[in-house]
């Protein structure tokens, strides 16, 4: 007669750490309407510009004073970095909410879940092959919009060097180490966004609770960084930072607040993260 104190026998050739395979889960995602979706989308917009440009004419001088906007049409390296502005605030937060929300609470949705952890799979390798496969797919999306924006734009404003605002301009080789460098902060400051979008999908059978909410919550953290009342508190607040990448493109750039909001962003990521994975390991599966 066994007891309840004898070692569970494991199947033969079972081994924990090759379970759903990153490339099954990649393959899979890959394949969502939702995913074709926002790549179209963030594929498209850049062309959507161009358009509005040739439309509106040349936007440099409107306003009096020369911003990053009204660069946009003097080489295709200003027109990348004006894609990436535009789209900082809040366009680049939707799929990194789409991807690190969706994936969980989706299978939860389908009913699917229990029977991942029955194939078994064990619960920290499914939450871990989720979520690298999601910041992936999020780190694709930054990748693709200024790369289809250079192409775009050097291709209707030609290849030259990325003009600065303030002044001085930056050469074309310059210019796209910048732009790397630019896209990587990008994707550090909204591990925040992927980190709230996890949790909550780890806590909920809707993802669109799970994307909704780290949308939201983060649209409340640029509200609260709007309130100037708040003095120094906003130093605290991931999105308070979200624009230090300017910094980057400049003759001599300036690191301190790309470092800050990189520790700040990073922190909040990793309590997140944590959350989602101690809360996973004793939640009861019953969809």
């Amino acid at each position: 007669m066994s007891t309840l104190t004898e070692p569970v026998e494991v199947a033969s050739g079972y081994r924990p750490g090759r379970t759903l395979p990153l490339r099954v889960e990649l393959v899979r995602q890959l394949g969502r309407r939702r995913t074709l979706i926002m790549g179209g989308i963030l594929a498209v917009l850049p062309f959507v510009l161009a358009i509005a440009f040739a439309v509106g004419g040349n936007p440099g001088g409107r306003t009096g004073q020369v911003t990053l906007m009204d660069t946009a049409t003097a080489s295709g390296a200003n027109f990348a970095a004006v894609n990436l502005f535009v789209s900082a605030g809040f366009l680049l937060v939707i799929p990194v909410a789409l991807f690190c929300g969706d994936t969980v609470a989706s299978e939860a949705s389908w009913s699917s879940l229990r029977y991942l952890l029955a194939a078994p799979v064990p619960r920290a390798r499914l939450l871990w092959s989720k979520l690298a496969v999601g910041l992936g797919l999020s780190l694709a999306a930054m990748v693709l919009l200024p790369l289809v924006a250079l192409a775009v734009g050097t291709a209707v404003y030609g290849w030259g060097p990325l003009e600065i605002p303030t002044g001085g301009a930056l050469d074309p080789g310059t210019a796209a180490q910048r732009l790397v460098v630019v896209v990587a902060y990008l994707f550090v400051s909204q591990l925040v966004t992927a980190g709230l979008a996890f949790w909550l999908s780890t806590k909920t059978d809707a993802p669109l609770g799970a994307v909704g909410g780290a949308v939201g919550l983060t649209i409340v953290g640029n509200v609260l960084d709007a309130v100037t009342a708040l003095g120094h508190w906003r130093d605290f607040l991931p999105a308070h930072w979200q624009f230090a990448w300017a910094d980057a493109v400049q003759p001599n750039p300036e690191w301190s607040g790309m470092i800050q909001g990189t520790a700040i962003s990073i922190t909040y990521a990793l309590v997140l993260f944590a959350l989602a994975f101690r809360g996973f390991a004793r939640k009861d599966i019953v969809s």
